[in-house]
């Protein structure tokens, strides 16, 4: 009896999904257009028609590179190859990118030295990798009225490994807690590329040893060859003047 009327998301998803892309070709669909050239010379405000022709002829693709203008601008490229490049660009642009990274650390005021030790080893290893470190003193029981155990460690945490990072925040109580945070001296970026580097160079040299190792077993092959060859000739060149020598001995006594 009733008409049944569609849906709210029916309704929204009607005319589709917005696209990102620019417009090129035939998609353009205005009477004239501020023409670029392949390279970036201005053509200047011509036809539609003229804009695709010169497309063809050039054997390229006419984009839309500025829609909200007026007359919109398009210009000559390369569509495939332009997609290409900027996929490229954003990929080594996300490997470069770094993320600010803020590592924890929790310590207690009477750590064992031992403990001490290794904890003090992971501040100096997401140092090394550019990040910064919240350090967390832990008071428990009794151990809150001596803030100043926890004041004079993180003090000695910050004087051993000063070389790699520095105080960004001073020790400042936080209920049964001190915190106090250090940032590295070197930026995120540079510990990044350094740590490429360096992988690059243990893959390298794992790849420059088999054939050190083989070469080696090749040049010890001819020496062996040689010292095994160096006795029999050396036999050769004694035995036999000494068996001359040997016969003439009873030819003399004879004569």
């Amino acid at each position: 009896m009733f008409a049944r009327l569609p849906s709210a998301a029916a309704r929204c998803n009607r005319g589709g999904s917005i696209s990102t892309e620019p417009r090129i070709n035939d998609r353009i669909r205005v009477p004239e257009v501020r023409l670029v050239g392949p390279s970036g010379e201005q053509v200047g405000i011509v036809p539609l028609a003229k804009a695709l022709e010169l497309a063809q002829e050039y054997d390229l693709d006419l984009v839309e590179v500025a829609a909200t203008a007026r007359p919109p601008v398009c210009k000559l490229m390369d569509y495939g190859k332009f997609k290409y490049e900027s996929a490229l660009k954003a990929r080594e642009a996300r490997k470069n990118q770094a993320h600010t990274v803020i590592k924890e650390m929790k310590l207690r005021p009477k750590i064992d030295p031992h403990d001490y030790d290794t904890k003090k080893g992971h501040v100096v290893r997401f140092l090394k990798q550019g990040d910064k470190v919240k350090i967390t003193i832990m008071f428990r029981g009794r151990e809150q009225s001596r803030p100043e155990l926890g004041f004079r460690l993180l003090q000695r945490l910050a004087s051993d490994v000063e070389e790699l990072g520095f105080i960004e925040s001073n020790p400042k109580q936080d209920g049964r807690n001190m915190i106090m945070v250090l940032g590295p001296h070197k930026k995120k970026t540079e510990a990044m590329a350094e740590a490429r580097e360096a992988a690059a160079a243990r893959k390298a040299d794992r790849q420059g040893r088999p054939a050190e190792d083989d070469e080696a077993p090749a040049a010890a092959e001819p020496a062996e060859s040689a010292a095994a060859a160096a006795p029999e000739a050396a036999e050769e060149t004694v035995d036999a003047p000494v068996g001359d020598e040997v016969s003439d001995a009873p030819e003399a006594a004879a004569s």
